[in-house]
């Protein structure tokens, strides 16, 4: 198949090419013999309810030194690509919503958007969890403090989150009785304006928190464990963690049963869930992470796999690949 993808991704010359995924889903897809087309979010635009883009071929190869080549910037429609990766990281803010209605103008012309540009929108990566909760732990989402503070008092060690946050970022471990409960949900909550997370504490965070991959539907069989540091209670990698890979075990495969039909009916081709112990606490949507990390380790080629289900989807789609 000749098949022309497009990636919508952060600056290529500050990523990390020993890590980024993104970067793995380029090498894959120019072992193929894939057309790679290069844009950041400030490239789409619509032009009279037509979806375009400034884009510039790209070329990627392993080197520390200089990873890509990019040729001379070209505008053109989104639907003339096959596939069009959005690997843009979050905040999903305005910026990101309105980039995902210019995918959608594209995919309604026959092109893949992986993930479907909808789902993005929709699928909050803390609220899409909850959509689960014979895989969650107890979890409350509320801006009322009065609310947050019993939950606190019921379950007595509790994780609070904020619903855009990435990374790790403004995550607390609280304990009831802990003085500084009133200004974390204030400052979460920006005093009540705002809707806030708060979990049960789950003490297997200190085996890792598991990022399990998910290629349509079928869960890649190892994970990646992000083991907090000492002192910490975060096992994200960007706040100091330690990523151990390991197998799936029998509750990681239930997990994936219980949400693979609600993941493709959205059209969300590629996530990467989190799990703690026996539950679920994350269903990543927007740029998943960790390709790289399990690919070192077992072998395998998650990004080959990631393409071969593209082809799958546009072999079985009404697009003509030339």
């Amino acid at each position: 198949m000749h098949i022309k993808l497009g990636i919508v991704m952060d600056p290529i010359d500050q990523i990390n090419i020993r890590k980024d995924s993104s970067f793995a889903m380029l090498l894959a897809a120019q072992k193929r013999g894939y057309e790679l087309y290069y844009m950041e979010l400030s490239d789409l635009y619509l032009d009279n309810g037509n979806a375009r883009a400034r884009m510039r071929q790209v070329s990627v190869e392993r080197n520390t030194d200089m990873w890509f080549s990019l040729s001379d910037e070209k505008e053109r429609d989104l639907a003339d690509l096959d596939v069009i990766l959005m690997r843009k990281d979050p905040p999903v803010d305005a910026e990101f919503i309105y980039a995902t209605h210019i995918l959608e103008c594209a995919e309604q012309q026959g092109t893949l958007i992986v993930n479907r540009a909808r789902s993005l929108r929709d699928c909050n990566e803390k609220l899409y969890a909850t959509r689960f909760p014979e895989c969650c732990p107890p979890v409350l989402v509320s801006r009322r403090a009065e609310q947050l503070k019993a939950f606190v008092g019921q379950h007595k060690n509790v994780i609070f989150k904020p619903l855009d946050g990435m990374g790790g970022a403004s995550i607390f471990q609280v304990k009831e009785g802990d003085p500084n409960l009133g200004v974390i949900i204030e400052t979460l909550s920006e005093h009540g304006a705002c809707q806030v997370m708060v979990q049960k504490y789950i003490p297997e965070i200190k085996e890792g928190d598991k990022r399990i991959l998910i290629i349509d539907g079928k869960a890649v069989a190892h994970g990646l464990a992000r083991i907090p540091g000492k002192g910490e209670h975060r096992g994200n990698l960007a706040a100091g963690g330690r990523g151990e890979v390991k197998a799936l075990n029998e509750r990681d495969h239930w997990i994936v049963d219980q949400i693979r039909d609600d993941l493709q009916a959205r059209g969300l081709l590629f996530v990467g869930i989190d799990v703690i112990g026996d539950y679920l606490t994350e269903i990543n949507v927007t740029s998943p992470t960790c390709i790289q990390e399990i690919d070192r380790e077992t072998g395998s080629d998650i990004g080959d796999e990631l393409m071969q289900a593209i082809e799958n989807k546009l072999s079985s789609s009404a697009r003509l690949i030339n």
